[in-house]
């Protein structure tokens, strides 16, 4: 949890200053919209590099174990999110600015494809399997606390500081300290303990070799024996990961395209937001151990889709407790896809496969959902002028989720020792 909460506080980081400076400081001659757009593209660029990042870390993953990568991942993410703090501005360097903020996102997002296989695995194959969801979540809960803390800082920046020194230097303190969380981060990853499950199949593969029996690349086993489970795995991130973004970075957009409220206002909803989001998680993990993990995925599907349009209503208001409110409910419906998610996905593919299954299925819907929401989003704004056709973007995305989950079988009891995940207790 403690590493992918400096994964995450990184790559949020960049995703608030996404909406909030860099349209300022790195695309500042382009008209307002168009600034908003091109700072979000960036963003959206980390998205693709996601599924190279997890078939890469997949691949070697399954070879060579969790743990090595998991590290590998955190010192690629922990490099380029202080590099993004001492890059000039456009006003200084021309489009050198804007270029080399595009190559440090596509190293952010190469690291990040790979960190989330690992981090849940590490969890999901220690344990006794009857509570797998609730500890599988607590990698999960590292997202929220990332963002707690990403959002924190720039809070007490916007805060502190006037509007001017903000765009200034003060967004990029939170960039720079992100370096004292990387060495905790690695402190704490380089003293856990590899996956005993994986240390098994590493074993029973070491015998298979020395029988003269050869293997097939992970990737390739996983096209051929688990299309359906990745089709899943894509499903069920859909409304997950576009009512996540929307909730938590968009809304920065929406604030101050709509109404011109300040920075400062967004950002103290979202952190309260992110908090009870951190709290619940485990929750709605724990949860699933005891009814499964479909009924409480599909329970949060279906209530981002229809709190979509609450949401908007609420921001409308321009009332802060009632930002803080529409933020918070969401969270907490999109808690109860992302408790059981890191379980449910892992009982989707066998052991000798399964860093790179989860990370193909995870990080391709990456692309299609986390990665081009706040795109969309913000295209639907400057053609509508509303948030009612956001929302109606994210009910349509909790329909594939909805339909996804609903037509697979129950994972709750599938075994993660065996090397087909299809097998029952």
């Amino acid at each position: 949890m403690l590493g992918t909460t400096v994964e995450w506080y990184d790559y949020f980081l960049y995703g608030v200053a996404a909406a909030l400076v860099f349209p300022q400081v790195f695309f500042p001659d382009t008209e307002g919209a168009t600034g908003l757009l091109l700072s979000l593209g960036t963003f959206a660029v980390g998205f693709i590099a996601r599924p190279v990042g997890g078939l890469v870390f997949g691949h070697y993953g399954d070879k060579i174990g969790r743990k090595k990568l998991l590290v590998l991942s955190l010192m690629m993410m922990g490099f380029a999110t202080f590099a993004i703090g001492l890059l000039p501005t456009y006003g200084q360097v021309g489009f050198l600015a804007p270029l080399l903020l595009v190559l440090l996102r596509l190293i952010q997002g190469f690291a990040l494809g790979g960190e989330w296989g690992g981090a849940v695995l590490i969890v999901s194959e220690h344990g006794k399997p009857e509570h797998r969801g609730f500890w599988a979540s607590w990698p999960q809960a590292g997202a929220p606390a990332g963002q707690l803390l990403a959002q924190a800082m720039l809070a007490i920046m916007a805060f502190a500081q006037p509007e001017e020194q903000f765009l200034s230097w003060g967004w990029r303190i939170p960039f720079l300290l992100s370096a004292v969380l990387v060495i905790i981060g690695l402190w704490v990853r380089l003293a856990v303990e590899e996956s005993p499950v994986f240390k098994e199949a590493q074993a029973k593969a070491a015998e298979r070799a020395a029988a003269g029996e050869k293997e097939t690349m992970p990737i390739l086993d996983v096209l051929k024996q688990y299309p359906r489970e990745v089709l899943t795995a894509m499903g069920a991130r859909f409304a997950e990961n576009v009512s996540y973004y929307i909730f938590t970075i968009v809304i920065a957009t929406y604030m101050q395209e709509q109404y011109g409220l300040p920075s400062s206002f967004v950002l103290g909803a979202v952190l309260i937001g992110a908090a009870i989001h951190l709290v619940t998680i485990p929750l709605w993990g724990a949860l699933s151990d005891r009814v499964g993990r479909k009924p409480v995925y599909l329970f949060g599907a279906a209530g981002v889709g229809v709190w979509a349009f609450v949401f908007f209503f609420l921001l409308d208001t321009q009332s802060f407790a009632l930002t803080a409110l529409a933020v918070s409910v969401g969270l907490v419906l999109h808690g109860a896809m992302y408790g059981p998610q890191a379980a449910f996905l892992s009982e989707l593919f066998g052991t000798k496969v399964r860093y790179s299954g989860i990370s193909i299925g995870y990080q391709l819907a990456s692309v299609f959902a986390g990665g081009l929401a706040p795109l969309i989003a913000a295209s639907l704004l400057v053609a509508t002028g509303s948030g009612y056709a956001i929302a109606a973007y994210i009910a349509a995305s909790s329909v594939v989720t909805i339909i996804a989950v609903a037509l697979y079988s129950e994972t709750r009891t599938r075994r993660l020792d065996a090397d087909d995940a299809l097998a029952r207790n």
